[in-house]
């Protein structure tokens, strides 16, 4: 038995339709029916199912997008900091293996030489920059408590997306605007992340972090070219010209653009497919959202 928490939400309900698919035994518990964030609640859940090991997919990244954790930091926090450290202290104790979604977003850019970002590399978007999100600095104090944590294997995801239309799909995002910030990043293809995600912990993987995104780097542009290429939309889309220009509207908190490098997840074994194949590959399986 596998326990998923979180299963409900967007990056969770891929963990259990992969589950699913894999015939893996497995039980997503709504928020109430266990409240994760209460120790001895959680304790009983642990000995009463003993799962083989556990998935963390619980997140709060704000509504409508990540400018809404700077209006419920206590809440942002909570969620995304002081839950994990609570699973890490009871799965420590209780003996289970377990997983933990982060995410890329602790970080901006590249490394000095020009090379993509590190499990190893100190976050460069979260506590020193007064740049970055609230969000940023939750998922990087999280890291903070978890890197060491027994039996822990942290998976850090950028920008999601797949083929099934909905308001959390980076590609959906894009289609609902009509003015993009150009960027060049990393982005993880849900299902994959999650297929990953999975075999790191069947295949007992060195515990510590991952960068589980797909291999590459790919540009606003390039996704926006995709996208027209397959006729999803004709929207003729307009850029802001610069960071300053995006940051003008009340309320908006910088994003995070960087590149992660993924040669510690392939030497598991584990691949992704290279970004540009999984996009093309994606785009061509789209599924409108029905209304």
């Amino acid at each position: 038995m596998i326990l998923l928490l979180g299963g409900s939400g967007y990056v969770g309900a891929a963990f259990a339709r992969v589950l699913a698919s894999k015939n893996l035994p497995f039980t997503a518990p709504s928020h109430q029916d266990l409240d994760a964030a209460k120790p001895d609640d959680l304790v009983a859940a642990v000995r009463s199912l003993r799962p083989h090991f556990a998935i963390n997919a619980i997140g709060f990244t704000g509504r409508p997008n990540i400018d809404g954790t700077e209006k419920e930091k206590f809440r942002c926090l909570r969620v995304n900091t002081h839950l994990p450290g609570v699973l890490a202290e009871v799965f420590a104790s209780e003996g289970v293996r377990w997983g933990h979604v982060s995410s890329g977003c602790i970080y901006e850019g590249c490394r000095p030489d020009g090379s993509p970002f590190r499990e190893d590399d100190p976050p460069n978007f979260a506590f020193g920059d007064l740049r970055s999100s609230w969000y940023a600095k939750t998922k990087a104090m999280a890291e903070t408590l978890l890197t060491e944590a027994p039996g822990c294997l942290i998976w850090r995801m950028r920008i999601p997306f797949d083929e099934f239309d909905h308001e959390r799909n980076y590609l959906s995002k894009l289609m609902a605007y009509e003015k993009l910030l150009e960027v060049r990043g990393s982005i993880s293809q849900r299902q994959e992340f999650a297929e990953a995600a999975i075999e790191t912990l069947i295949r007992e993987a060195p515990t510590g972090i991952y960068n589980v995104t797909n291999p590459g780097a790919i540009s606003t542009t390039e996704v926006v070219k995709a996208i027209q290429h397959h006729g999803l939309t004709k929207k003729q889309f307009t850029f802001f010209q610069d960071d300053a220009d995006f940051m003008s509207a009340p309320g908006r908190v910088r994003r995070a653009s960087c590149e992660l490098n993924t040669e510690k997840l392939s030497a598991t074994g584990i691949h992704l497919r290279e970004i540009h194949e999984s996009l093309e590959a994606t785009l061509k399986r789209w599924v409108p959202l029905l209304t």
